[in-house]
């Protein structure tokens, strides 16, 4: 929850503290998009695949191995330990990811296939699905927000014109995360339709 105390006439804090929350929704959306495979092969796509191995709970890959994509649909995975070799292979062909490692003793390849039409729409699916996500979020933060306001007029912490200045800011600032959201799909959606 926003952990913000309102003072007459003082914007620039109220400002601030809405940039860092809806900087954090941008954060993650960003995020999420690295994940989503354009033609160009990523690390993001293996780092967080959990691998069984030792005995224990399991791990994420980033923490087992040194991943690298030395070319554009090429992935490689050198473990740390050439004992979990056969574990971390398992793991992959076991995960959703419609994948086939090669295993030469001591390095993983990966070669991820050349992408289909039907697996461009599938993807630009999952990005409207992101990006309305992400538009919900900034809502949600707005609301917050808008909420924290509301409540410091009505015990009259703050007054009717600054209220009105702190909505307009609100209402500005949402519209900009929005807007650079979108920007961001944009340039996501184009690199997935680029062959």
């Amino acid at each position: 929850m926003i952990d913000l105390i309102l003072v007459e006439n003082d914007s620039k804090t109220f400002e601030k503290a809405m940039h860092d929350e809806m900087n954090k929704t941008l954060k993650h959306f960003e995020g999420e998009l690295i994940k989503i495979r354009t033609g160009r092969a990523h690390t993001s796509l293996i780092e967080d695949l959990q691998i069984s191995c030792y005995g224990e709970a399991p791990m994420p890959l980033k923490n087992l191995a040194s991943l690298a994509a030395p070319e554009s649909r090429l992935l490689t995975i050198q473990p740390w330990d050439a004992g979990i070799i056969a574990d971390i292979e398992r793991s992959i062909r076991a995960s959703d990811l419609g994948i086939s490692p090669i295993n030469d003793g001591s390095l993983i390849r990966i070669q991820l296939p050349e992408m289909s039409t039907t697996r461009r729409e599938e993807l630009s699916k999952i990005l409207s699905k992101k990006l309305e996500e992400c538009r919900v979020s900034v809502r949600n933060v707005r609301k917050d927000f808008n909420n924290l306001i509301r409540d410091a007029k009505k015990d009259k912490i703050i007054s009717e014109n600054f209220f009105n200045r702190l909505s307009d800011i609100l209402e500005k600032l949402t519209g900009n995360y929005i807007d650079k959201a979108d920007q961001l799909a944009q340039k996501k959606e184009h690199d997935i339709r680029t062959v």
